[in-house]
């Protein structure tokens, strides 16, 4: 069995395991870069380590250090050491048999996402009990009924300490293993394929926790030597990738090719669909995003799999037809809105940019993630323009979000709890368990149903898959925006908005989309609609969608 530790600048390495009694054994360094030693090994379970003579910063020149290996798939937590299991003599991960790889999953364009946290997602209110991975296998067929067909999950490579978003990764290949073990992490994401549901990870390749392991080996030769940005000390998260290094005697990017390893073991191992790339911003660097996202792809073969970016502010040239993103979230969807069903003000201009985003810059369907909260943004009922109002008040502009989130042009994506009212209000990396005995109040129940109901709408009409979008009736004095989505296919479906407080008794839109007899979908009633145009009642705080 090879051991290997890339390090071209430092000097001398050693290998320390449980195979030898963590007596030290000598490497040996190769004209690439790397150090290598050859063990005979039984099969089993052991566990290892490097020493090495760090060229960091933070450490004396040639300094001894101990450190995990940048490539383990699994850390033994509690002694702080890599993992290596051996079977019928050649390492493996686990034993896990995957069962659905020929499962047909929906294309970008269908999607409805869901994100989520692991560790709060999981068990019941108070509940540590069992392994988080389990737990969430537990809850898949309640997303189906939802209608969610994405899971997103935040961060599931090992991190520091027992609880935490994980977003300063320390083991880039390691799965979370207070979250379960490898195989579970494996039948989490195959019984999500099984019901067709992708999966998309979170990917933390801005930065890492401080004791990354690279971080101890050679700072500056992974890493900017200091912040990226020093003018910008809020967007510093930890060290930083330097994706502009260039190794010129061994021909490499160094930051370039491990995280490229990192991403093509993951969707080779793991089988992910997709991956949400975290502080895109920050990263700012469009030749590697460009490559990065190619060997993507490349690596997920003929599968469907969708590269998303988190820039804040937005970005439309990342998804631009040059650009090297397919999708990124939308922001400015969440703000726009938010305003003009929850806000003091109507302002149907920038509703209308919310809802169709071409107006904004972007071609595709595919190119934005709509969302009303996520983890870095309050669910709606914890918003402060939210807090204010009353109970039935409340609920009522929550259920006309969930319909401008789901015939928005655009894919949508839910907060974990949006679904049924989630209220808490959450800080990063403190635990926040959703609060399922909410449903057992009947707001919160009814507005469940209510979010899957909407979500059917997106299932059974594939104008909603499409960029086409007609604003057709608009009255800022009444507040009422209305608007038809279609296909070339002949399906439609029309929007009616009230985003006042004020019950509209009898409305008339005089040109309504076409005369005949239509289905309120939300309600399931049959009206007819005269050459004449269409009058109706449009209670305050309200949406009806017309099929």
């Amino acid at each position: 069995m090879e051991f290997k530790l890339f390090a071209p600048n430092n000097k001398a390495a050693t290998l320390l395991g449980s195979f030898c009694l963590w007596e030290e054994i000598a490497l040996e360094k190769d004209d690439r870069g790397y150090f290598r030693t050859k063990i005979q090994l039984e099969d089993g379970i052991y566990q290892y380590k490097f020493r090495v003579q760090s060229q960091s910063p933070c450490c004396e020149p040639d300094e001894w250090v101990e450190v995990n290996d940048p490539y383990a798939t699994e850390i033994d937590r509690t002694t702080n050491t890599s993992t290596i299991r051996i079977k019928a003599g050649a390492r493996i991960i686990d034993t896990y048999v995957w069962q659905h790889d020929d499962k047909k999953l929906p294309e970008n364009e269908e999607l409805v996402i869901y994100e989520l946290h692991v560790a709060d997602f999981c068990g019941t209110d108070g509940s540590d009990s069992g392994g988080k991975f389990q737990q969430a296998i537990e809850k898949l067929d309640y997303l189906c009924d939802l209608g969610i067909n994405a899971i997103e999950l935040m961060p599931v490579n090992e991190y520091p300490g027992d609880y935490s978003w994980g977003y300063k990764v320390r083991d880039f290949f390691a799965v979370e293993s207070s979250y379960g073990a490898t195989a579970d992490l494996k039948q989490l994401i195959d019984e999500c394929h099984g019901r067709g549901i992708r999966v998309i990870l979170d990917g933390i390749y801005n930065h890492c926790d401080e004791e990354c392991p690279l971080l101890l080996i050679d700072r500056n030769y992974w890493y900017y030597r200091d912040k990226h940005y020093p003018e910008d000390p809020a967007n510093y998260w930890g060290p930083e990738f330097n994706c502009e290094n260039f190794d010129s005697k061994l021909g490499i990017r160094p930051a370039w090719k491990f995280i490229g390893d990192v991403i093509n073991f993951w969707i080779q191992e793991y089988h992910i669909d997709g991956i949400r790339y975290d502080a895109v911003r920050q990263l700012d660097n469009r030749d590697f995003l460009h490559w990065i996202t190619r060997e993507a792809k490349k690596t997920a073969g003929d599968k469907p799999f969708y590269n998303i970016a988190e820039h804040i502010p937005e970005l439309t040239e990342l998804v631009a037809a040059d650009g090297s993103m397919d999708g990124c979230w939308h922001e400015s969807f969440r703000i726009f809105a938010i305003e003009n069903f929850a806000g003091d003000r109507c302002d149907l201009a920038k509703l209308k940019q919310a809802l169709d985003a071409k107006q904004q810059g972007y071609q595709k369907t595919t190119n934005v993630i709509n969302y009303l909260a996520s983890h870095d943004r309050s669910h709606l009922l914890a918003e402060a323009s939210f807090r204010n109002l009353d109970r039935e008040a409340a609920f009522k502009q929550a259920k006309l979000g969930a319909v401008l989130l789901v015939t928005a042009v655009g894919i949508p994506m839910l907060w974990m709890g949006e679904e049924f009212g989630e209220s808490t209000r959450q800080t990063p990396n403190q635990p926040n368990k959703l609060q399922w005995s909410l449903l057992e109040n009947q707001p919160n129940h009814e507005l469940l149903e209510y979010y899957k109901h909407v979500i059917r709408l997106r299932e059974k009409f594939p104008a909603l898959y499409t960029k086409n979008i007609e604003f057709f009736h608009e009255n800022a004095e009444a507040k009422v925006l209305a608007y038809c989505r279609w296909s070339d296919e002949g399906t439609r479906a029309v929007v009616v908005g009230n985003f006042s407080d004020t019950y509209l008794s009898g409305y008339c839109i005089p040109n309504f989309p076409a005369a005949g007899t239509w289905r309120e979908w939300m309600y399931n009633k049959i009206v007819e609609v005269g050459e004449e145009g269409f009058k109706f009642d449009l209670p305050e705080w309200s949406a009806q969608v017309f099929v």
